[in-house]
This record gives structure tokens, C-alpha cells and sequence, in this order.
């Protein structure tokens, strides 16, 4: 009697990327292009360079939070419906240990920009809006370009 011939075996080579002796592929785009930032990161820096800017003049905002939420909530989390129109920034003064926040809305403020110049223009007149409600000033005497780009 004939045994039976096993099943002929291979052996499965792992799949690598290392394909025609090119070396492993490397990420789409290095760090420092602006691909690899996610738009909720470029959002929090151009808030980050607006709360600069006005850092300089007024330095009584060092004690001022300022903060990114993705859409208008209240306190305890859930999505403000009252309101008529959508908000952009709000504040919030603090009590006790709590300092003043300032906070931004960067969904209504993406949907209402097209660029990222006009994001950044709308960002920053948010902000001067917000801080010019807090010190109870006008916008154009927190910053003085306010409204004229």
C-alpha cells in the first residue's frame, strides 16, 4: 500500500513593507508640516497666538484660564439648546480658587470660516470679545485693530 503524500507545507513569510529592497516606508508627512497637526490642534494654536498677542498689553489676563470646548455646553454637560443663536466664546468668572475662563467654540467658528486666515481673524476676535466682556471694556480699547481686517 501507497502511504499518502503529507500536504506539501509553506512556509508563510510574514508580510513586511520592506518591498523590493527599499527599506520600511516612512510616515506621509514629517512632524514639522502642517499635514500632520490635526485641526483641533491648529485651532488651539491659533487661540494660543491670539491670548498672546493681547498678553502683551493687558498682563492682567496671566491669571485668565482660556480654553477650547468643541461645541456651546452647559455646566453639567449637556448641549445648550436655549439659546437662539450659536455662541462662538464664553466666559466664565471664576470664584474663589477658580480663576476667570475664557472659552472658545471651535465647531461654530469652523463652520463660519473658510479659510485658515479667516479662522485665525474670527479666532481673534473672539477672544478680544470674550476679554473685553470680562475687564468690562470696549473691543476696540482691548485691541485697537479690532474690526478692521
Amino acid at each position: 500500500m501507497d502511504s499518502p503524500v503529507p500536504p506539501r507545507r509553506t512556509t508563510a513569510r510574514p508580510h513586511s513593507r520592506d518591498r523590493h529592497g527599499r527599506g520600511m516606508r516612512g510616515p506621509i508627512a514629517p512632524p514639522q508640516v502642517p499635514l500632520a497637526v490635526s485641526r483641533a490642534e491648529a485651532f488651539d494654536d491659533l487661540v494660543r497666538d491670539s491670548v498672546a498677542r493681547l498678553e502683551r498689553h493687558w498682563p492682567q489676563l496671566a491669571g485668565v484660564e482660556f480654553a477650547v470646548q468643541e461645541v456651546p455646553r452647559s455646566d453639567n454637560g449637556e448641549v445648550r439648546e436655549e439659546d437662539d443663536a450659536v455662541p462662538l466664546g464664553r466666559v466664565t468668572e471664576g470664584g474663589g480658587s477658580r480663576p476667570d475662563r475664557v472659552i472658545v467654540f471651535r465647531r461654530p467658528v469652523e463652520i463660519r470660516s473658510r479659510t485658515r486666515d479667516e479662522r485665525a481673524l474670527l479666532v481673534h476676535e473672539v477672544v478680544v470679545e470674550q476679554v473685553a466682556e470680562l475687564l468690562g471694556l470696549a473691543p476696540e480699547s482691548v485691541d485697537p485693530r479690532y474690526g478692521q481686517d
